[in-house]
């Protein structure tokens, strides 16, 4: 048996698969594609998370476009983070290409153009229908975590809470958190204090500053009505393809807090909302988060600690997390331990510093007798990746240098006319567009604090008028009748008892 037919079976064999699955591209022996040697990914294993890596240029994004075209086809609804702005042309068939068609031929299997079922979300100023969530929803611990306040804050920021919760004010909006912070340490100082205890002026300052850096970050625009239902994630159109969610992120790439922000809150209510799943054998939805590192950069150790918590524990929802990053280091390593699926397009190895990088990165992927993994990461063509993934069974799959296919879908972004029409044809954007501003915290606070004031300058009226006629009656009781001044005086007085003294003698 030659080498090719043994690397064949191998490969075959490793990526062998009862259930359902997609299928990536074909495995490669050096520079050659071994046709119909598929490398296949059980939809079973799809919810254990995983990474798309590589520098600039290689083909990341063309690969999530394929795995979330592929999703959609299985009935697996899916939501990308499009950072960049390059998925929008998922919602049009791929015009063709002779390339296209030369590599499919190299993989051995057969280039449909087709496409799909998309919808454009936004939480920024951008168009799209509109994500939002509430204050309330976030809650104490998370705003808190968010706001990476310190143990007397996280307090206070609870003692708020309860009380809105208590006083059935509705925190919406952080124009509403706000209030109800000022209101704690001006006209409500008191009522708070005999009910939950002083409230430090410099602490709520602080929460306010914090609160402040989120709003310039974009943040007042995300936290409103009307939330956003994890229903209108996990949709399926009439073909029974899942529904591919573009949210829209081009304008906050520079706003580091507010992606962290929106991404805990997210999952959190993902996680909250879902039911257990159990062993199902394929994903309920799959949440790709281009340009990854956004999330971590800057985040605080609690943030970092939630978020590492949250994608532990998402998978039980049947919920896979993939992250697209250039390189596996901007992934928390107990973060990159939970990835299951690795798709790792070329490193470049321009520096010292750089060959350094990608001997640890080698280290990440299981040993093989065909590859050297370091040698090979550097040698990767644009649409080549190095891929290990698990088997039904959990096991890890045999690397393979893998031909990846190519996306049925446009591979360039809609014109804005399309854009328009496609945000248009939406069977949400009515839904969740509609502005809202209904009664909350600030303005129930608002006119309690009117109410505060307009009872103060009546008691203080009333002590002004009291005042006055106590004054007046003092001046009255010393207004005596002119005889009675005359029969009270000294001088009378002593007169008298003069006479009086003399009768006696």
């Amino acid at each position: 048996m030659s080498n090719k037919e043994t690397f064949f079976n191998y490969i075959n064999e490793g990526y062998k698969t009862k259930g359902d699955f997609i299928t990536l591209g074909s495995a490669m022996l050096g520079e050659e594609t071994i046709t119909d040697a598929y490398v296949k990914i059980p939809l079973k294993t799809i919810n254990r998370h995983g990474l798309i890596a590589g520098a600039t240029g290689t083909g990341k994004t063309k690969t999530l476009q394929v795995f979330a075209e592929n999703l959609s086809d299985k009935g697996v609804p899916v939501l990308l983070m499009d950072v960049k702005g390059d998925l929008s042309g998922l919602a049009k068939p791929s015009p063709g290409h002779t390339k296209i068609d030369e590599r499919h031929a190299k993989i051995g299997f057969p280039f449909e153009a087709k496409k799909f079922p998309v919808e454009i979300l936004t939480i920024s100023e951008q168009n799209g229908t509109r994500l939002r969530a509430t204050v309330s929803e976030f809650g104490p611990t998370l705003l808190s975590r968010i706001l990476d306040l310190t143990e007397t804050q996280s307090g206070i920021v609870a003692i708020l809470f309860k009380y809105c919760d208590d006083k059935k004010l509705p925190l919406l909006d952080l124009k509403d958190f706000k209030k109800v912070l000022q209101f704690a340490t001006g006209e409500g100082r008191k009522e708070l204090e005999v009910e939950y205890g002083r409230i430090s002026t410099a602490s709520t300052g602080s929460i306010l500053r914090k609160i402040v850096e989120i709003e310039q970050q974009g943040g007042d625009l995300f936290f409103g009505e009307r939330s956003f239902e994890v229903d209108d994630l996990i949709r399926i159109d009439e073909d029974g393809r899942g529904i591919i969610s573009v949210l829209r992120l081009t304008d906050i790439q520079d706003k580091p807090k507010l992606f962290s922000t929106f991404m805990l809150q997210l999952l959190a209510e993902i996680y909250s909302t879902l039911p257990e799943q159990g062993d199902s054998g394929r994903p309920e939805l799959v949440l790709f988060i281009d340009e990854a590192h956004l999330i971590f950069k800057e985040a605080s150790k609690a943030l970092l600690s939630q978020i590492e918590s949250i994608v532990k524990l998402i998978r039980s929802k049947g919920v896979g997390v993939y992250f697209v990053t250039q390189n596996p280091k901007d992934i928390p390593s107990d973060v990159l331990s939970q990835l299951g699926l690795k798709i790792q397009h070329a490193l470049r190895a321009f520096t010292a510093r750089d060959r350094k990088a990608i001997k640890l990165t080698a280290e990440n992927y299981p040993d093989s007798e065909y590859y050297d993994t370091a040698e090979v990461l550097t040698k990767l063509g644009i649409g080549e990746a190095l891929v290990s993934s698990l088997s039904e069974k959990g096991i890890p799959t045999p690397l393979a240098r893998t031909m990846l296919r190519a996306p049925m879908s446009r591979m360039d972004i809609l014109t804005p006319k399309e854009l328009e029409e496609q945000i248009e044809s939406s069977k949400i954007a009515k839904k969740y567009n509609e502005i809202i501003d209904r009664d909350s915290a600030y303005e129930i606070l608002n006119g309690k604090i009117e109410r505060i004031i307009e009872k103060e300058k009546k008691e203080e009226e009333a002590k002004i008028v009291a005042k006055a006629k106590r004054s007046s009656s003092t001046r009255k009781s010393t207004r005596m009748n002119p005889v009675l001044k005359v029969v009270t005086s000294a001088t009378f007085i002593r007169g008298v008892l003069g006479i009086l003294k003399r009768v006696m003698k």
